[in-house]
């Protein structure tokens, strides 16, 4: 998959809305352009088997999470407490910022 412009951000508040962790709501704590997936707070928890070594030198068995789909999850707005689309909104001034297609309401100012 070719780097795409992703409206999800680190830190943003997101609800799964496809797979058998449907209907959970958790903080982005990592996007991956490249691959197109999310990597969301103690949402789709997987368990690997570690051998011991310097980091884990008990070895044994690690719960982690897993990232999840892009296209699964949906920003939550803040206002309407729903999960909603994001739409571009260029401002007065001429900066660019998120906004709830459902409300209206900003999301957060665009960063650059």
């Amino acid at each position: 998959m070719a780097e795409a412009t992703l409206q999800i951000r680190k830190n943003d508040i997101v609800r799964v809305m496809v797979g058998k962790e449907k209907g959970k709501v958790g903080k982005v704590l990592m996007v991956d352009k490249n691959r197109g997936r999310v990597l969301l707070e103690k949402i789709n928890m997987v368990k690997r088997h570690a051998k011991p070594g310097k980091t884990n030198p008990q070895g044994g068995i690690i719960e982690k999470e897993a990232s999840l789909a892009y296209s699964n999850v949906m920003i939550m707005c803040d206002k309407c407490n729903k999960p909603t689309r994001i739409s571009m909104v260029v401002g007065d001034s001429g900066e660019k910022h998120r906004s709830c297609k459902r409300c209206g309401d900003v999301i957060e100012a665009k960063k650059k």
